[in-house]
């Protein structure tokens, strides 16, 4: 069968102002490239569009004419929550011109909504719930749709929702993402600038389910049960990446790719014995990284690590992500420090019980870490999240999904006044953070290191500077 695997453009910044993600960051659709390879091992022939690729089409009108260009029987979409409307309007237009194709849905909203969706949007003919390799794969072989685990679908004018799918337990059944059947990969997809030395970059993702229940996290596709693949399965990936496609440096995108920690160990006694020539880098969590394993990935080639750290109020914290505080994360930090890696903190404001005080508390912890780098996300309240049927209760919610993008306030806890107020608060600590001296002094001694994201810097200046005044203090 001929099946186009489409990653819609969605929504991914801000109302008004000029999208720079795809210049600063572009990442490859990597659960879209691991359907692909899975269907391409079973024999179809399968085309992937990225909307936020490098040669995306300008409009969906565009977008859709490209796709029925190579006459697929079947279209899928990745959607994410912002995404997900977006992808209803190409496949309206996809039917419009070709009734006959079949529109199937999957991604964490999918997941997460589920049967509802098929009564409210009719171009969607199928939803894929749960991991999707192989539920796609029996679709497109013929089988019949009330026999495919994990699948919605309508019968006549009912909805079916089948039986949850069981998840994959052997991750390393699963082919390497189809990285060759994207456009441009890997040159035009770019690691974050100034987290990487040397390029061309690429991503992984190691693991699959996460056991903690952090109450603003969706894990309707993925579930609860921890699942990874083996060391000597992420080391021969590394291999491929660098000798099918060039690249010199990784970001593995796991939540807790350290948690089983002898594979870590097998892994990077693997990379220091046998040495592949790139970097990487990794997240940790709190309670699962100590200073052997630390020592352990520096000399594997790692340069950064991640942390998720969300609030410097410890109420808030403990409220949102159970089992970790404020003393834990600082160890944490000067541990990686110490080991000479980079550290990158992971924040998130506006989470439910936030006050004035409890962000200028995280701001100022933030800065007292001494940290190499550091992402603020706007807390979005997302349909699978624990703290989703709370939600009306906490505070003011616009439930307006193509915002919902972690990159806009659809959430204004009862504790702060306006979202007005939360954008302030939003923008005076990301210009508070990036003009510190501790943090200028340290950027400015690695500039020099960092010559390929200075480059691109440069040369994409105009649109920079743009997305700098988008942080300007109101």
């Amino acid at each position: 069968m001929r099946i186009a695997l489409i990653h819609p453009a969605g929504s991914n910044w801000m109302p008004g102002r000029k999208d720079i993600t795809a210049t600063a960051n572009r990442m490859a659709p990597l659960g879209l490239l691991s359907i692909a390879a899975w269907l391409e091992r079973e024999g179809h022939r399968v085309f992937v569009y990225d909307g936020l690729g490098p040669d995306a089409p300008p409009n969906n009108e565009a977008f859709a004419a490209r796709i029925l260009a190579d006459r697929p029987e079947m279209a899928g979409f990745s959607a994410t929550t912002s995404g997900f409307l977006d992808g209803v309007d190409l496949a309206e237009r996809l039917k419009e011109k070709r009734p006959d194709i079949r529109t199937v849905f999957g991604g964490v909203h999918i997941s997460a909504v589920g049967g509802p969706l098929l009564s409210e949007f009719p171009a969607v003919d199928y939803l894929c719930m749960g991991e999707g390799e192989a539920t796609l794969a029996e679709l497109a072989s013929g089988s019949d749709p009330a026999q495919v685990d994990g699948l919605g679908f309508r019968d006549g004018g009912k909805i079916v929702v089948n039986p949850p799918r069981k998840p994959i337990q052997d991750l390393d059944s699963l082919p390497f993402p189809a990285y060759q059947a994207l456009a441009g990969f890997p040159g035009s997809y770019h690691l974050p600038l100034f987290s990487y030395i040397r390029g061309p970059g690429a991503t992984m993702v190691t693991s699959r389910g996460c056991p903690y229940r952090c109450a603003f996290c969706d894990r309707s596709v993925f579930g609860s049960r921890y699942r990874f693949n083996s060391a000597q399965y992420i080391y021969e990936h590394m291999r491929y990446l660098r000798d099918s496609f060039g690249v010199r440096h990784i970001n593995i995108y796991d939540d807790l790719f350290t948690v089983h920690r002898g594979r870590i160990i097998e892994l990077c006694r693997k990379l220091a014995e046998r040495p592949l020539g790139l970097r990487f880098n990794c997240a940790v969590r709190v309670g699962h990284a100590d200073e052997e394993l630390l020592e352990m990935l520096k000399a594997a080639g790692c340069l950064m690590v991640s942390i998720g750290i969300e609030s410097g109020d410890e109420q808030v914290l403990a409220r949102q992500k159970a089992g970790v505080d404020l003393q834990g994360v600082r160890r944490t930090v000067h541990r990686i420090k110490d080991k000479g890696l980079r550290v990158k903190g992971l924040f998130m404001m506006g989470l439910p019980e936030e006050t004035e005080e409890s962000i200028r508390k995280t701001s100022d912890f933030a800065l007292s870490l001494g940290l190499d780098d550091m992402n603020m996300a706007k807390f979005t309240p997302f349909p699978g999240a624990p703290v989703w049927k709370e939600i009306p209760s906490l505070g003011t919610f616009e439930c307006r999904w193509p915002l919902m993008n972690c990159l806009n306030f659809v959430f204004l806890p009862q504790g702060i006044d306006s979202f007005q107020t939360l954008d302030r608060l939003y923008n005076w600590h990301v210009q508070r953070f990036y003009r510190s001296k501790p943090w200028r002094r340290k950027f400015s001694r690695r500039l020099w290191q960092h010559r390929e994201s200075l480059l691109r810097l440069v040369v994409h200046m105009p649109s920079f500077w743009s997305a700098r005044n988008s942080f300007a203090e109101e």
